[in-house]
């Protein structure tokens, strides 16, 4: 780099100054993320991804460099050269610590305003103010090493399935847009007004078609939109490793699936307890049975227990009406919780609640017992629940009787909860399993029809096809997810490759034989020319870079995040676009909001 008459070539990273380089004269860059000043010397830290070294400014130190050290502050951008020496008062906190950079000449690159924020203090501001502000928030040490883990995790996927025969290929952005799944991004087109492209929700079609065109191994890292509310893990637009093969079966493209999960646990699982292989594999219906959750978290016990016949022997109307009414009777045991107060049950009761359960039954056990229901229970009735629950004095055991999806799931949450108060969850244990044999149908009571669980190209189980007619709400699916300290990390299934059969099934997800051929012709008009059978799988990478960098929230593990409302507080997307731009689209916008989304950041 030629500035002035200076010619400045940096030698190494901040962060890779060791014992080697002592005695060397070595030129870094970077920015000033302190500076102090101690009379006749000065010190900085000089910061760039890599990490920190710090400088000394000295008697020893040109004059030229006592001049130009005097207006640096934080954030400015320096070019230093100088020689390494061992500090005499170390900072074993500092990779570095060991070594300062004595500066002989000092050049500064570009000055900077005093940050809206302390960096060091980021975590104490609001994210409105630290969104707005990117690319400060970036230069912070632990985003910057998400990012850093980020890409060295992209980089080797791409080496894992090379290696074991994969084809990197790429898919189109703009697509059809076809119904069944989110709302899609919308994308008008100039050439064809009033048409529109769809931005992918998934490469799924996409991918399909390539088992079609005879590549059996395709994968991609693959950027997918969804226009739909957000969360903590979900944003509007997403990466996935993506994956597709011919010619095999549910455990093939799972024993691919588990190599390269076991091939990130190796590489970044540091500090981490591996989870062990071969996963377990649990039904659907025993996940939500024993768990309450098709994401079961398996760290810790605490399962979920039918009793329905116990219920029937108890007199307690709630109970027995409930079962006689085609619904059930579930509760789990927390140990050592028998002494829970009147407002921590309460909070529970409130929790189940959230989850459409119309109550929390409970007892406690033991020389002091105590419960909602003890009036109702026999000597027997209690002795035969504890043993059906395993519980002993000082336990609490929590009942839920309603529908059974309502008392699975609201009993489900209940325990997770529980969990995480007891300090169950432990973040560096890792518990996974495969979840399989998913309803191939779910019935909305919304819109009062047969909605696919998974999407409308998965193959139905082999011993169900019978049932699709007579009792679609029967047949399971050849899809499968794993599941990793009860988070969805990845999904997939055995896709659908004959014509007749796919008609079959997006009849029963209201599809007529033209609404299919307008929304699926290209998918349809393949299968008349020889399709081999193939499934898939696709691993979430923003969740798998948050597990690995121990984060809850999405927007760590992503560069340039959206906010709730879907904007961009950095840039202001969406934004206002010209009359101009408009006509060029056929497209009139009939009311414009004021402002932009940089304006509305207070939102969050």
């Amino acid at each position: 780099m030629q500035i002035g008459q200076e010619t400045m070539k940096r030698s190494v990273y901040c962060g890779e100054v060791g014992e080697s380089h002592v005695g060397q004269s070595l030129c870094l860059m970077g920015w000033v993320k302190r500076r102090r000043n101690l009379g006749g010397m000065v010190f900085l830290d000089l910061r760039d991804r890599s990490g920190i070294c710090q400088l000394v400014v000295n008697e020893k130190s040109p004059e030229a460099v006592h001049e130009a050290v005097r207006d640096v502050r934080s954030e400015y951008v320096l070019a230093v050269r100088g020689e390494v020496l061992r500090r005499s008062s170390p900072n074993p906190d500092l990779p570095t610590g060991d070594y300062e950079l004595q500066v002989e000449t000092l050049i500064v690159l570009s000055a900077s305003e005093t940050p809206p924020f302390v960096l060091e203090e980021a975590d104490q501001v609001s994210d409105v103010l630290r969104l707005r502000y990117r690319f400060l928030d970036l230069r912070r040490e632990r985003l910057s090493n998400i990012i850093q883990l980020r890409s060295a995790m992209l980089n080797r996927t791409v080496d894992f399935f090379a290696t074991h025969g994969f084809l990197q290929i790429e898919t189109p952005y703009l697509g059809k847009s076809t119904p069944e799944g989110a709302r899609d991004y919308l994308v008008p087109s100039r050439v064809y007004p009033g048409s529109f492209f769809a931005l992918p929700q998934s490469p799924q079609l996409y991918k399909q078609m390539l088992m079609m065109s005879g590549f059996d191994r395709y994968f991609q890292i693959a950027r997918c939109f969804r226009d739909e509310d957000l969360r903590a893990d979900r944003q509007p637009e997403f990466t996935q490793v993506d994956l597709e093969m011919s010619f095999v079966d549910e455990d093939d493209v799972m024993d691919i699936a588990e190599s390269y999960t076991h091939f990130l646990f190796e590489n970044f699982g540091t500090g981490m307890e591996a989870p062990k292989f071969p996963l377990q594999r649990l039904t659907y219906r025993e996940a939500m049975e024993n768990y309450g959750s098709d994401k079961p978290d398996l760290r810790f016990g605490m399962k979920l227990h039918k009793i329905c016949g116990w219920a029937l022997s108890v007199d307690f109307p709630v109970f027995k009406n409930c079962v006689e009414a085609g619904g059930c009777v579930y509760a789990i045991c927390a140990k050592g919780m028998g002494q829970a107060s009147r407002k921590q049950i309460d909070k529970m009761t409130d929790l189940v609640r959230l989850y459409h359960a119309k109550g929390l039954a409970w007892f406690a056990p033991g020389e002091s017992e105590r419960g909602s229901i003890l009036k109702f229970l026999s000597d027997a009735n209690k002795q035969e629940l504890c043993e059906l629950m395993g519980a002993e004095s000082g336990d609490l055991i929590l009942i839920v009787a309603d529908s059974e999806r309502t008392a699975q799931t609201a009993l489900g949450q209940l325990r997770l909860k529980i969990a995480d108060e007891q300090g169950l969850l432990d973040p560096n244990r890792c518990a996974a399993c495969w979840v399989t044999d998913f309803p191939l149908f779910e019935y909305s009571e919304e819109e009062q029809r047969y909605v696919a669980q998974h999407h409308p190209f998965t193959m139905i189980a082999d011993e169900d096809v019978d049932y699709l007619e007579s009792d679609p709400g029967r047949c399971r699916s050849k899809a499968y997810d794993l599941v990793v300290n009860g988070q969805e990390m990845a999904g997939g299934s055995i896709r659908i490759h004959d014509r007749d059969f796919q008609y079959r099934v997006l009849k029963h997800l209201g599809f007529s034989e033209e609404r299919a051929k307008a929304n699926f012709d290209f998918l349809l008009r393949a299968f008349d020319y020889g399709v081999p059978p193939h499934g898939g799988c696709a691993f979430g990478l923003d969740r798998w870079v948050m597990f690995f960098a121990r984060t809850n929230n999405i927007r760590d593990v992503i560069a340039f995040p959206k906010v709730q409302s879907s904007s961009c507080l950095m840039t202001g997307a969406p934004s206002r676009v010209s009359e101009h731009q408009l006509m060029e689209l056929g497209l009139e916008v009939e009311a414009k909001p004021e402002g932009d989304a940089a304006s509305e950041g207070a939102e969050e």
